[in-house]
């Protein structure tokens, strides 16, 4: 075969190498405890709906409704920019990087695509963070809703990790890029 046919394999760095395979082993072995104190088969179909609940797609269709029925326009449109803006930085950089889930992952996945396959970072973990902050910070609900949605953030990025869908380091970093998201947004806040 002619080395033109024959794709090249990355160069991971080899301190890059060390931490990813750090991060396999810690995510393992933290999945193993939680899962032998609280099975995670009893729990589940919660973190399926918790899952859900953070997928792109209802949250487009919510926020679409939205902007033809319930008359909030800063609200409508500031979210739909940060939607929008988590997907495709999400997907650009799932795209650059191309980790595999861990192995471990049940290929049960809610309305997936390809670029679905890759592990970081989490998508869901950068829009949890990402609507925690909005609805918290950027454009605030009744005070009495911030600790549920913050608790809700939360449970969605710990359930990555316990459902298979991602090692710990991809949702780390999901978190960072959601609160980065949240502080560009808010930069270029429509009003």
């Amino acid at each position: 075969r002619d080395r033109m046919d024959t794709p090249a394999k990355r160069n991971i760095p080899s301190g890059l190498k060390s931490l990813l395979e750090l991060d396999v082993k810690l995510t393992k072995e933290f999945v193993e405890a939680v899962n032998k104190k609280y099975p995670i088969v009893n729990y589940r179909q919660y973190m399926k709906h918790l899952e859900i609940s953070c997928h792109g797609v209802p949250w487009f269709m919510f926020n679409i409704a939205g902007l033809y029925m319930i008359d909030l326009p800063e609200l409508w449109v500031n979210l739909l920019l940060a939607l929008l803006l988590d997907i495709v930085l999400v997907a650009i950089t799932k795209a650059f990087t191309r980790r595999r889930r861990p192995a471990y992952n049940i290929d049960d996945l809610f309305l997936t695509t390809s670029i679905d396959k890759f592990s970081f970072p989490s998508g869901h973990a950068t829009r949890a963070v990402l609507l925690a902050v909005f609805f918290v910070s950027l454009y605030p609900v009744f005070f009495l809703f911030f600790l549920p949605i913050v608790v809700w953030s939360s449970a969605v990025c710990v359930s990555r990790v316990l459902l298979g869908r991602h090692h710990i380091l991809d949702v780390l970093c999901g978190v960072m890029m959601g609160l980065l998201e949240a502080v560009i947004i808010n930069k270029f806040w429509v009003t």
